[in-house]
């Protein structure tokens, strides 16, 4: 297994408890859109075995050719010790990347795209937006719902509504209202409709989407092969 060190040479204040951490591209690091990585602290690797407690699975929420490896994350007052570190880590602190991978890549199936999300799970949509913005080859259009209780939005910039890009962009900070537009939204039986945030929410989002005739193979999941019967065992059964 490869390990990439790197240094941290920007953090972004997105809301009041979400930052990006921007960091350095090592020689040799590549990914795409979508892609996922292991987000390790110094000292992780010190002793005999690797301290699980520094080291999170993160989402890449820029594209290569943004020069810089973002990873945003939501820190709170009251959190884990991996995150009260990385709150206090300045510019220029090391950190490591590893097994970095992508579930989520843009399918261009000549279909409309729906990207469902939870509060910072956002951030996985985002590299999709831009290289959809950039080539949107056999993508119909991308509808984009998020929620966000905090009503602290992030990415605002980005996710805007577009009519000339074929882009629609839509925050809500209730569950009962994301629900109903889910439903609405349903209604599109060819649609793609790809789910990120915390197991609760993609395992209601899915049930949902079921209940309304969306199948397994157009439910897309930032999730390794391996879980993925934990969440659409209907789909591994074919």
């Amino acid at each position: 297994m490869q390990i990439y060190w790197t240094k941290i040479n920007q953090i972004i204040d997105e809301s009041p408890e979400v930052k990006t951490y921007l960091l350095d591209c090592p020689e040799g690091f590549t990914w795409e859109e979508g892609a996922h990585t292991y987000f390790a602290l110094e000292g992780f690797n010190a002793g005999e075995k690797p301290n699980r407690s520094l080291v999170r699975h993160m989402s890449i929420s820029t594209l290569p050719d943004e020069k810089s490896i973002g990873i945003t994350t939501r820190i709170k007052e009251q959190c884990s010790e991996f995150k009260s570190i990385l709150k206090n880590i300045n510019v220029g602190g090391k950190v490591a990347l590893f097994k970095t991978n992508s579930n989520v890549p843009l399918r261009r199936e000549n279909k409309n795209i729906y990207l469902l999300s939870s509060g910072v799970g956002l951030a996985t949509f985002r590299p999709l937006v831009l290289e959809y913005f950039a080539r949107p080859d056999n993508v119909n259009q991308i509808h984009s719902l998020n929620i966000d209780s905090s009503k602290e939005f992030i990415f605002t910039n980005i996710f805007e509504s577009a009519t000339e890009k074929k882009f629609t962009s839509e925050f809500v900070d209730s569950r009962e209202a994301y629900y109903q537009r889910v439903q609405e939204l349903a209604a599109d039986q060819d649609g793609l409709y790809y789910v990120v945030g915390s197991d609760e929410f993609l395992v209601q989002n899915i049930a949902l989407l079921k209940e309304h005739g969306i199948k397994s193979n157009q439910i897309v999941l930032d999730k390794h092969a391996r879980f993925m019967e934990n969440f659409l065992p209907a789909e591994v059964a074919q």
